[in-house]
């Protein structure tokens, strides 16, 4: 393997924006890397000691990380070694993390004399985990703060054929809410251990607002009790609010109540709101007269009114009385919580413990067609999501867990959940995540685990709000909701000596991922190194044949049925029409839909290609929208981000590629410049076949409220366009 970083010297570093004598150190240390490395012969050992010296700072401009990073792997091979690798685990780092002490302890028991240590060995315990669920989670069910009224008779029962799936932890009683609130041993939570940690938006310079489990504990109990004053067991009540620490409480005393909670996106529209609330069957709902964003008050009540709930209950967003004109059957937080006064104790509740597979949560998927399916969560479902953020993202007592998100997204409640589950301090910033406030609070709550999105991450970089700022604190990253830029994830991960970014890929319906990172495992940027913990699944080829498993290839997943926490039901469409109809048996069991598109690389990573909806043919060859957007993203300084998307000309004909792109603030760009550039970076990078026929150059992307790119619509945005020209 060759490496371009011989090329690099005093005048490229100074060129990328050192000053001279930084310039000279950083050359002074990639020589020495290089020595120790046997002439950087192999790149990633190369990059490894590079970073383990930290030679880059948080400090230097992003353009010295891109020249290093990319001189490393100038000449790297990835079709014959997989993606290049950024991040590395020590042994020592392997087996302090939950799951490698989960390892050590029963490596050797449950593998035998292969069991060697948690790095060598996470492979075959992953697989052993996804051939032997019960026995994973039988030791992991003990790590997390699951106290059960009535035990399970067993992990798993798979006697009735008709669920594919089996039937998970039957027999056992609980409830979830109170397994979140109450002090244990193990994991270690006390009364005076940090619950969440916030800031409102516009306090940067404001100490950083604390709440202790005991705090929060009186908080829910009081909600509980409230809410038993207008409502009956088992009525669905929505939040639709941002993710405050109010809103956190309100979802907890919910399920703590044992009524169902219906959490809605702060963003929908009302006739979106007005779908959820109709089926979901929704008593009431929880909303804020406004939402503050950057100073200015958004109406959030109004909206909610435009839906026509059968109840509101209205939080101030600021100060302490609502700043609205309630409607006559509303109420407003203060006369809610008035309520309860009479009582004795307020601040204390008998919990209602319930089955497992009980309803504690109706979440929606963010369909763009018809309505959004309604997804049940059970009190499963958070053991499940709570477990592969324990498992996967190693978060534990002491650990501060932030990931900008809405209850709305089935991101906020598995953040709570693997926040109090694991006794992890959650962390909430009252305001918009996108600018310089967010990121000091990052720095102020002192955050150890930090999630993203791409998009959020992108506005970071080209907008440089977060100079000076100090993450170091940070001892991993977390990446979701779509396919991750790897320039992004580089100035990410540089904000703390490179840490590890966490990408996963999951749904709704799974409570879970299903393909995520592991800090047993080398990582590659915007690549997930393995299946998530007890998942098994196959790559599917054209014809639904499985690929053999140690092959790099392309198609769709077949997820393994028996994924603790996925729904054996939908509220208002049929389950096993929607996951199960049509798709082929695998070794007796009937293979699970998902829709995802992935590629397994050489070396065993995954990235995923877009769903199975997303996949074109371009010259006759089967391809992803990703994939061409990877490429086009980086053929030009001014390009922002670019969406690939191909039609059939209304005449027929092979499909047309289009690339729709947005610049970046202050550049200017012409579509006929970009499209030879673009075709050029594509023969290059992915096939010489290929040819742009479109490109076209648009303010922004039409997305959902989770912020994923709706190609869909940019096709038919295509088609009427393919439509005009056969007409002229």
């Amino acid at each position: 393997m060759g490496s371009g970083i011989d090329q690099v010297g005093v005048e490229e570093l100074v060129k990328a924006g050192l000053d001279v004598e930084e310039a000279k150190v950083i050359d002074k240390g990639l020589k020495e890397a290089i020595g120790r490395t046997g002439g950087g012969r192999d790149p990633r050992e190369l990059w490894r000691e590079i970073t383990a010296r930290r030679l880059l700072r948080p400090s230097h401009p992003h353009p010295v990380h891109q020249l290093v990073y990319y001189s490393v792997y100038a000449g790297y091979d990835e079709t014959a070694n997989g993606p290049p690798l950024y991040w590395f685990p020590s042994l020592y780092q392997a087996k302090h993390t939950n799951l490698g002490r989960l390892m050590e302890t029963h490596g050797s028991k449950l593998l035998g004399t292969s069991y060697k240590d948690p790095i060598t060995s996470f492979s075959l315990f992953q697989s052993f985990s996804a051939k032997h669920p019960e026995v994973y989670w039988s030791l992991v069910v003990k790590e997390l703060s699951i106290q059960f009224r009535e035990s399970p008779k067993c992990i798993l029962d798979t006697s009735d054929e008709s669920k594919h799936g089996g039937t998970w932890l039957p027999g056992s009683v609980l409830n979830i809410a109170e397994c979140c609130l109450m002090s244990t041993n193990y994991p270690r939570k006390e009364d005076d251990s940090l619950a969440i940690v916030w800031r409102d938006e516009g306090c940067d310079d404001s100490q950083v607002n604390q709440m202790t489990l005991k705090e929060l504990r009186e908080q829910v109990m009081l909600v509980a009790n409230a809410l038993d004053t207008i409502f009956l067991k088992g009525d669905a009540i929505a939040i639709d609010m941002p993710m405050t620490v109010k809103a956190i409480i309100i979802y907890l005393a919910i399920v703590l109540a044992g009524f169902v909670v219906v959490p809605i996106a702060d963003s929908f529209a009302a006739k979106e709101i007005a779908t959820r609330l109709r089926v979901s069957r929704a008593k009431a709902v929880f909303t804020q007269d406004f939402i503050v964003r950057g100073g200015q008050k958004f109406p959030l009540y109004s909206r909610v009114v435009d839906a026509d709930p059968a109840k509101a209950i209205v939080i101030p967003a600021s100060g302490k009385d609502v700043g609205v004109q309630l409607r006559k059957q509303d109420l407003s937080w203060k006369d809610f919580v008035n309520s309860v006064n009479h009582l004795p104790r307020p601040i204390s509740y008998s919990p209602v413990y319930l089955p497992i597979d009980s309803t504690t949560s109706i979440l929606f998927s963010s369909g763009t067609t018809g309505d959004p399916k309604a997804i049940p969560w059970t009190q499963l479902s958070p053991i499940r999501g709570a477990a592969d953020w324990w498992a996967h993202g190693n978060v534990k007592p002491g650990d501060v867990f932030c990931w900008p998100t809405n209850l709305g997204w089935m991101l906020g409640p598995v953040l709570l959940y693997s926040c109090f589950l694991t006794g992890a301090t959650l962390a909430l910033y009252h305001g918009s995540p996108l600018g310089r406030g967010f990121g000091k609070f990052v720095q102020d709550a002192g955050v150890t685990n930090l999630g993203t999105v791409p998009s959020l991450v992108k506005t970071w970089k080209n907008t440089l709000c977060m100079e000076g700022l100090e993450w170091t604190k940070i001892t991993s990253f977390a990446s979701t909701g779509e396919a991750s830029n790897i320039d992004d994830d580089i100035w990410l991960s540089s904000r703390a000596y490179y840490k590890p970014i966490v990408e996963v890929c999951g749904g709704t319906e799974l409570a879970s991922s299903y393909i995520i990172g592991s800090l047993e495992q080398p990582q590659a940027f915007g690549a997930f190194s393995s299946a998530s913990m007890t998942t098994g699944f196959v790559i599917l080829d054209e014809n639904g044949v499985p690929y053999p498993h140690d092959q790099a290839c392309i198609g769709e997943v077949g997820l393994f049925p028996r994924h603790m926490g996925a729904t054996d039901r939908l509220l208002n469409a049929d389950h096993e029409e929607v996951y199960f109809k049509g798709m082929p048996m695998y070794k007796g069991m009937k293979l699970r839909r998902h829709g995802d598109i992935i590629k397994r690389t050489a070396g065993g990573y995954f990235i995923v290609q877009g769903r199975a909806d997303d996949t074109m043919n371009v010259g006759g060859i089967k391809t992803s929208s990703i994939e061409i957007e990877r490429v086009c993203d980086r053929a030009d300084e001014s390009v922002l981000e670019t969406a690939a998307v191909t039609a059939a000309p209304p005449i027929g004909g092979p499909e047309q590629l289009a690339i729709f792109v947005v610049l970046k603030k202050g550049f200017n760009s012409e579509p006929d410049r970009l499209k030879k550039l673009f075709s050029k970076a594509i023969q290059m990078n992915l096939n010489p076949l290929f040819k742009v026929n479109f490109v076209k150059i648009v303010p922004e992307f039409p997305r959902t409220s989770s912020n994923k790119l709706l190609r869909r619509v940019l096709r038919d945005q295509l088609k009427h366009d393919l439509y005009i020209q056969s007409k002229i």
